[in-house]
């Protein structure tokens, strides 16, 4: 057992990581085939969430879950869609992530709780692949504003959480309308910290602001006027700033 409360398994070539409590029922399946999108479809729990690019999906039934392909973005995806180079286990951007999660979710902050990760290694390149609980009933904001205009309240929610996360130290590196979400009864969720850290805080805090304003502006072109503005910017704000320590 790690420190952080994981698992490590050496597999034939590389290794997982787990917290072998979360894996519950399934702790006796073959291991790495958790990380097969054909295990879970042969089971019919499958359910694709990226539109057939084949890079997350929800795992429902047996387990609530969702797995996560890493891929890359950008001009390098040209050359190689989902291969890293080698740089040390503690580099595996799968164990990383799974790691920060882990501590996050120790301190209660809003995050998904992180169930597994896995890398395979083949010569200085590797693949790795994330396994997090899934958030029940939870929807991207960005989904949530298509329906309609979010009240004063949940701007302040919203602001509260992402403030929450910064006093932590937990550096997002991809703060957007797409990676905070909104449950059924308006609980908000920061996911996705694939390259994030903690870091002393500081002005990167103000940038992960400026990137997710830019985020809403861009969502906010294709919807009516009242989805985002000003005023929902200000709300946020003033939850954020409540939500700091003093």
């Amino acid at each position: 057992m790690t420190k952080d409360g994981g698992q490590r398994i050496a597999t034939s070539n590389g290794a997982m990581l787990a917290d072998p409590d979360s894996l519950g029922g399934l702790a006796d399946a073959p291991i790495e085939s958790l990380f097969e999108p054909t295990f879970w479809f042969g089971r019919g729990e499958l359910v694709d969430v990226t539109g057939g690019r084949g890079a997350a999906w929800f795992i429902t039934g047996s387990a609530e879950w969702v797995l996560r392909h890493y891929r890359r973005g950008g001009f390098i995806a040209r050359l190689s869609k989902d291969r890293y180079v080698w740089a040390g286990e503690k580099r595996v951007r799968a164990f990383a992530e799974w790691r920060l999660l882990a501590e996050l979710s120790r301190r209660g902050l809003p995050v998904p709780r992180p169930i597994a990760a896995r890398y395979q290694r083949v010569g200085v390149l590797y693949r790795c692949d994330l396994i997090t609980q899934r958030i029940s009933g939870a929807r991207p904001l960005s989904a949530v504003l298509s329906d309609g205009p979010l009240q004063e309240k949940t701007w302040r929610d919203v602001g509260a959480a992402v403030a929450r996360l910064h006093a932590a130290g937990a550096y997002h590196a991809d703060l957007n309308a797409h990676n905070l979400l909104l449950d059924g009864g308006g609980a908000v969720s920061v996911v996705d910290f694939d390259r994030g850290r903690l870091r002393t805080p500081g002005e990167w805090a103000l940038k992960n602001l400026s990137r997710l304003k830019r985020s809403l502006v861009k969502v906010g072109r294709g919807l009516p006027a009242d989805r985002f503005g000003a005023a929902a910017w200000e709300w946020f704000l003033a939850g954020y700033a409540r939500a700091l320590p003093l």
